[in-house]
């Protein structure tokens, strides 16, 4: 007779492979879909091992987040995104910040691509270039954050306890409802275009190419759109109000 272990596995595996899928489609295509979900099942098997039940934290709930910890920990031992697509990255999000400021207004590919000095052409291959940065990390949100404290380098530091007590801890809630319409406030800035992108994406879940095929697009144009609109919601949130920089707990909330 199989274990009460070995139910759960069974029971929630699907769980770790929607999980994977939605992680890898934020990520370049050297990033392996099956690595993703041996790293989640093993943190799937440490969820089930270590979870205290209570009444504020469901076993889902902790699933999710020990299964998320262990594919960001797996993301992080391949080194997924070189420090030259972050540096591009950022001088999209310099340019952006910039014509924000002066335009008031969200600034159009042209004119992005003017203040980087560059044709617009290659202003597009860059954002092809920047497809991996695709995760909004916490450390962009801090007013004087800096490189030396990466969350994928600080998360799962914790015990089972702490993880369950930053859950159910008010002020981390709070802070995490805060971000969360920040986010909502900064997708409803961005262009038509680019909403719709989003939209298709997270709320109707449709793939890259079911995306090109409703908005009569490129899978190519679909990747330098979404480039393009995280860069936006990046520049939005480092600029918002924030006075504390959130746990980790929120950031694998956020993913």
């Amino acid at each position: 007779m199989p274990s009460s272990e070995d139910l759960l596995v069974g029971q929630y595996a699907p769980l770790v492979r929607r999980l994977a899928l939605q992680l890898v489609a934020k990520l370049p295509a050297s990033v392996e879909l099956d690595d993703l979900i041996q790293a989640g099942m093993m943190g799937l098997l440490d969820a089930i091992r270590r979870y205290q039940q209570t009444v504020e934290a469901q076993f889902e709930t902790y699933a999710v987040m020990r299964i998320r910890g262990a594919m960001l920990d797996e993301l992080r031992s391949q080194d997924w995104l070189p420090r030259s697509v972050r540096s591009k990255a950022k001088s999209i999000e310099q340019a952006i910040r910039q014509l924000n400021h002066r335009l008031l207004r969200p600034a159009t590919e042209s004119e992005i691509a003017a203040e980087l000095d560059m044709p617009l052409a290659n202003y597009q291959g860059l954002l092809e270039e920047a497809h991996g940065v695709q995760v909004i990390h916490y450390e962009d949100l801090s007013r004087n954050g800096d490189d030396l404290s990466h969350p994928l380098d600080r998360a799962h530091t914790q015990g089972a306890g702490s993880e369950q007590a930053a859950w159910t801890n008010p002020l981390n809630q709070l802070v995490s409802q805060g971000l969360r319409r920040a986010l909502t406030d900064a997708i409803a800035n961005l262009p038509e275009r680019e909403q719709l992108l989003l939209s298709l994406q997270f709320e109707q879940d449709l793939n890259q190419k079911e995306i090109g095929a409703v908005m009569g697009i490129t899978e190519g144009r679909v990747s330098q759109l979404r480039s393009q609109a995280v860069a936006r919601i990046r520049v939005a949130l480092a600029q918002d109000d924030w006075q504390q920089a959130p746990g980790d707990i929120e950031f694998q909330a956020l993913l």
